[in-house]
């Protein structure tokens, strides 16, 4: 296959590229009907793909949390992913999704049906404008009522509902809280805020994803100098804060600019963050020679 010149992407499925979004699930696929499906969700942009072996490996570690079989390591679908890279354009701007599901069982996924998809199309990095958020009154499932440690699909109709409900208030996303009431993230990126020169941000408690960006920022700002701390934060804290700002593999970071009623502006730790994370994602440069 030579360079893909549209937006349909390619899908790695049985062996091969194929181009477009092939038909692979069945109305008896118990990915179908169960939901035994984990994915992850990995960044090229600007030539670089920072992190590209940490998503892959968190995907094989999300089917063995679910039960299912990884039938490839994390190495190989990492060089699998750079040569599906390689079939773009150098300048493209594209997703990764990394997907394993059960085809057979009953209730309980056989593992050993274990299927393996990769999935690379072209979503461009959305501009750093920011985003709007209100409380959700949806909250996120302890780890014994969900499978929350893994990146798992039958987690995001919860996420999907948190979301519908802000737009139809106005906002862009959602400050969800965990099961004690507690801030756990923004619907489907991680919460960071600081006050008074320092950055904080929920503590994982097993109700959310320790992501993989939120753990490069931590580590980021820890390294040159900025207190970082994680705990638990009630939601009254947000709205007396100096700046929130979110983290997540497809945006990358964001700021908060308008929380229920208060207009934020983006603010210094999240630029700061922001300009060590791109120098570090250089890194992660690709040869594309």
């Amino acid at each position: 296959m030579g360079k893909v010149v549209t937006g349909n992407g390619i899908s790695f499925i049985d062996g091969a590229w194929q181009e477009g979004n092939p038909k692979i699930l069945g109305p008896r696929t118990h990915a179908m009907w169960m939901s035994s499906v984990v994915f992850d969700g990995a960044r090229y942009f600007n030539s670089v793909a920072p992190d590209l072996d940490r998503h892959m490996a968190r995907c094989v570690r999300s089917a063995e949390l679910l039960g299912l079989k990884p039938t490839m390591a994390a190495e190989e679908i990492e060089r699998l992913a750079i040569d599906g890279i390689g079939k773009f354009n150098a300048d493209s701007q594209l997703y990764i999704n990394p997907f394993f599901y059960a085809d057979d069982g009953f209730v309980m996924p056989d593992p050993d049906s274990t299927r393996f998809v990769l999935s690379i199309y072209e979503a461009p990095l959305p501009p750093p404008d920011g985003f709007s958020a209100c409380k959700s009154s949806f909250r996120r499932p302890a780890r014994d009522m969900a499978p929350t440690e893994a990146k798992a699909s039958c987690l995001y109709p919860n996420v999907g509902r948190a979301v519908v409900e802000a737009n139809q208030k106005g906002y862009t996303t959602c400050v969800v809280m965990d099961p004690s009431g507690n801030v756990a993230e923004f619907a489907y990126t991680n919460l960071f805020m600081a006050k008074d020169g320092q950055v904080h941000t929920p503590a994982i408690n097993g109700t959310f994803l320790n992501g993989i960006t939120r753990q490069r920022i931590i580590a980021l700002l820890r390294d040159v100098g900025v207190d970082v701390i994680e705990r638990a934060i009630g939601f009254g804290e947000l709205l007396d804060a100096d700046e929130v700002f979110a983290t997540g593999n497809y945006a990358k970071l964001q700021p908060c600019t308008k929380l229920e009623q208060r207009d934020m502006q983006e603010g210094p730790f999240y630029r700061q963050a922001r300009k060590l994370y791109m120098d570090f994602a250089r890194e992660y440069a690709l040869d594309r020679a």
